[in-house]
């Protein structure tokens, strides 16, 4: 088929030659690139600074004091206050038992207890009966440093702990806050004013003490694995067996001296949070006391096996201490460290050719 050419003298109606080379226009700026028509106008949008959100800040840690682990407002700026306190049949009731921090409970010549009675976060006003210092107490006790106040002691031990680093109050060197009560007999009659006591700390001996166990508001070791049992019987000597019964009602333990309800005066009884009996070596030294019993001495500096009380349950544990200025370390079966509910605490430094039970 041929295809049809218009001629000069048929070229289409006249709109048409006039339309179609403004058609043509916009293809032509297309294909000329940049000299066939004006750049384009660009708008620019406002710019937005990126907003940057900061992680929430992280929470405080509580604030707890260091020898019970109980969380308060704030730390009073005193130091530990060891006190040596007497547990022979005229002694009790005691003063002030009930206010302690921490209680070492020691045995000494003719098998009868002492405790060295810890105080920091709580302030009785009077403790006592005050008696003498033995060999162990600067090894005890060195780690939270301090003071120490006693009433006499065997000049071969006097300056143990002075050389441990702690500050001695000794009513025998005539130190503030010593008196005698008319409640009981002497030699089971020295008291002391903890107000005084805390006043004479100097230097180094009045920093806040650190730490001697850890803690856990949560879940103590022995919550957590221990067993459940009512009552802890600790043999320490023949004629000295406290026990220790669980009151599920208060959540604490209460103190029995055998079968004994344990008190303070005022009649309320002895309890804790926590007790850790500790099998230790008791060596006897070459000294003696007045009615010819040897002294001995409890051996601290070591290692050895142990038994956690809190909450109602009992959890094994061994127990180790480095040197004297070391704390003592706690730890479980496979090797963790045991955490304490936080609250008062007995350690129990038990013989270790004796034993205790529980039920």
């Amino acid at each position: 088929m041929n295809r049809q050419v218009p001629s000069k003298g048929n070229r289409g109606p006249a709109w048409a030659r006039v339309v179609a080379p403004l058609l043509l226009v916009p293809l032509v700026a297309a294909g000329c690139g940049k000299s066939a028509s004006a750049p384009a106008t660009v708008t620019a949008l406002p710019s937005v600074a990126a907003t940057r959100v900061a992680p929430p800040e992280p929470a405080a840690a509580a604030i707890t004091w260091p020898l019970t682990g109980v969380e308060t407002e704030k730390v009073a700026q005193r130091p530990a206050l060891s006190v040596k306190i007497e547990n022979s049949p005229a002694a009790r009731p005691q003063i002030g038992l009930n206010d302690t921090d921490l209680v070492y409970e020691e045995v000494v010549e003719g098998g009868i207890t002492r405790f060295i009675a810890v105080f920091q976060s709580m302030t009785p006003k009077v403790v006592g009966p005050i008696r003498s210092v033995r060999p162990m107490d600067a090894n005890l006790i060195a780690p939270l440093g301090g003071l120490l106040a006693y009433s006499g002691g065997q000049s071969a031990f006097l300056g143990l702990a002075p050389k441990a680093g702690l500050q001695v109050l000794s009513m025998d060197a005539g130190a503030a806050g010593f008196s005698r009560t008319s409640t009981k007999a002497a030699p089971h009659n020295v008291v002391g004013d903890t107000a005084t006591f805390w006043k004479q700390a100097k230097g180094k001996n009045k920093k806040v003490p650190a730490a001697a166990f850890a803690y856990n508001d949560e879940e103590s070791t022995a919550a957590a694995s221990g067993e459940s049992i009512k009552e802890l019987s600790v043999t320490m000597s023949q004629g000295f067996n406290p026990r220790w019964h669980w009151d599920e009602k208060k959540k604490v333990f209460k103190r029995s001296e055998g079968a004994t309800p344990a008190t303070v005066q005022g009649g309320d009884r002895i309890v804790a949070k926590n007790i850790v009996v500790l099998k230790v070596k008791i060596t006897q030294t070459k000294y003696r006391d007045p009615a010819g019993n040897p002294v001995p001495e409890t051996i601290v500096i070591g290692s050895g096996k142990g038994l956690v009380v809190s909450e109602g349950k009992a959890v094994a544990v061994t127990w180790k201490k480095k040197n004297q200025k070391s704390q003592i370390e706690l730890a479980t079966a496979d090797g963790k460290a045991v955490e304490l509910t936080p609250g008062n605490t007995w350690i129990e430094l038990m013989p270790n050719t004796n034993k205790w039970t529980t039920k």
